[in-house]
């Protein structure tokens, strides 16, 4: 599987301000979640390991991670 072919989308919480991330849902059950720069689609992807990203977004909802 190629990233073009990955389904892409970014949070429903992104506006259009530029500083977003997509992130691609075809991999968790391989453990993977890519990740990569909205602006540069064409640009590296970030495979991170699911618990990870799962780990990384539960301390977004809790918190964690002050703006």
């Amino acid at each position: 599987m190629t990233t073009e072919s990955l389904r892409w989308f970014k949070s429903s919480y992104s506006a259009n301000g530029g500083q977003c991330v997509e992130v691609a849902a075809d991999l968790v059950a391989h453990g993977v979640v890519p990740v990569r720069d909205s602006k540069v689609q064409s640009g590296p992807v970030l495979a991170l390991p699911a618990t990870s990203f799962s780990a990384f977004v539960a301390g977004i909802k809790a918190g964690d991670f002050p703006a």
